[in-house]
Order: structure tokens, then sequence, then C-alpha cells
């Protein structure tokens, strides 16, 4: 479930459990992030266990870092998209139905290791 690549990401750099801020300028959103990248295990109990990562799963979305400013909401990578794809928020409150609205999904970065 949770991609080697981003495994060895958060290894290699050492960076489970380390709190990261993006700044609204650097924000693709320009909404700003504050985020604290998760362990393995909480990776897939957010993606089994709560929504909308369940949802966002199924659509490809695994969870990766959680919210620390209180909104709830996730940091997320495109499985699709392979080593050194987007960082995405992904909105705690879009899921509709069976599905992520589209406008609860936006792009923080345009590479996850710009966190770095």
């Amino acid at each position: 479930m949770i991609p080697t690549y981003w495994r060895n990401f958060i290894t290699v750099n050492d960076i489970i459990g380390c709190d990261f801020e993006v700044s609204e300028e650097d924000d693709l959103s320009q909404l700003g992030a504050d985020m604290r990248i998760m362990s393995i295990e909480q990776c897939i109990s957010e993606a089994t266990e709560c929504y909308p990562g369940i949802v966002a799963l199924k659509e490809g979305y695994v969870p990766v870092a959680m919210c620390l400013a209180g909104s709830g909401d996730y940091y997320y990578i495109k499985t699709t998209e392979g080593e050194n794809g987007s960082l995405y928020r992904v909105y705690h409150d879009a899921v509709d139905g069976n599905h992520i609205a589209s406008s609860g999904i936006e792009k923080v970065l345009n590479r996850y290791v710009s966190l770095l």
C-alpha cells in the first residue's frame, strides 16, 4: 500500500515524525501548510480506518502527513506519479459518496522532495 519510494524517502532522510512548514508563497494552493510526516503504521491506519483516507486510497492517493494547524486535513502523494511526485492536501470533508469531490484535493507542492 505504501510505495517503496516513499518508505525510502522518509527513512533515508530520517523524517518520520518531523514537522514541516510550507509558506503561503511556496504552497501552490496559497494556503500554507504545517504538517508532520507520519510513520508507515499511521499512514496505513489513516488509509484504511478513516475518511477521506479510505476513499482517497481507492483513487490512488496515500496519506503521508498530518496537519498541525488543527484543520483535520491530511497530506497525500498520488501513487501513479511515482518517485518525486506531487504533495496534495485532501480536505477531510471532501468525500462525495464513494469519491472525493474535485474541489477537495489541492496540490501543495509539485515535488514532495521540496519539503527537504
